[in-house]
């Protein structure tokens, strides 16, 4: 059997050069920030000052101890595994549906509403803070998780609608068809064939809604005030005094927070890809 696929012309060795230096300029630009919050965890405050990017002179390994085994870092851990959780599961779930609707069923003003849950795009979280502090504030959701998760869930339906409306439209029409020849209506054929189908949009909506999620720094600060309830990104706020702040511990504190969604994303970079280039193309 011969090959009927093509492939492109062999690269030549300047275009070889370019992509290696430019791959290695992007790594360092991403893993010199890594690498040196990690070892900045290891250096005591003197130390820090005087060199920020080399090696500890001595090995404290009693900032990242004192962390680990103190009882604030793993509550404002699970506070952030919570609501990330809970807003990951509510932001898959509207917005599957969601972008079901707008990519299969034809009713007036589609367009116009698919577009208008794509205005969030434009506008970031703080742009909004006012009105939904007012608005949390009414609903009497102060101070409380959910205060937190249905203003994430709100601003992150934008993005989540749009990938998954572009996968679902490029799923093959003979399914659709097939299904509905059998007698399957839409909530069937949602449920039963479209996400079982949609693992890899599935996995990527999950990913970025959980890493935005604990990330955020801005609801948190807003909606919460009692320390219990603190996530991880403003247990920052512990290490601040009066008239300084121990940045080594800070260091620490950040590589031990960021180190659980840099390992996910490495474990699922597979299913990220996948999800944001199946749909990219429409067959």
């Amino acid at each position: 059997m011969t090959d009927t696929t093509t492939s492109g012309p062999p690269a030549t060795v300047a275009t070889r050069l370019y992509l290696y230096v430019s791959l290695t300029l992007v790594a360092a630009l991403v893993l010199v920030p890594l690498v040196t919050t990690a070892l900045g965890g290891f250096k005591s405050l003197g130390d820090l000052r005087v060199n920020p990017f080399g090696l500890p002179s001595e090995w404290v390994w009693s900032n990242y101890g004192d962390i680990l085994f103190g009882e604030r870092y793993w509550r404002q851990m699970a506070n952030s595994l919570l609501i990330s959780c809970v807003s990951v599961f509510l932001t898959v779930v509207v917005s599957a549906m969601a972008a079901f609707t707008f990519a299969h069923v034809r009713f007036f003003g589609s367009g116009y509403l698919t577009n208008y849950f794509l205005i969030g795009l434009m506008f970031p979280v703080a742009t909004a803070i006012l009105p939904l502090f007012i608005r949390i504030r009414d609903l009497g959701l102060l101070d409380s998780y959910w205060g937190v998760i249905l203003p994430q869930v709100a601003f992150g339906l934008g993005m989540s609608i749009l990938l998954f409306r572009n996968y679902f439209r490029n799923l093959p029409d003979e399914l659709f068809q097939a299904a509905f020849v059998d007698g399957c209506g839409y909530i069937r054929f949602f449920w039963y064939v479209t996400l079982p189908l949609s693992r890899p949009i599935i996995a990527t909506v999950s990913i970025v809604s959980f890493v935005n999620s604990w990330n955020s720094y801005i609801l948190p600060l807003i909606m919460l005030n009692t320390e219990s309830k603190y996530p991880w990104p403003l247990g920052i706020m512990v290490y601040r005094g009066e008239f300084g702040t121990e940045w080594q511990l800070v260091l620490a504190f950040i590589t031990l927070t960021i180190l659980p969604t840099v390992i996910v994303f490495f474990l699922a970079q597979k299913h990220i890809i996948a999800g944001l280039t199946a749909g990219a193309v429409k067959s």
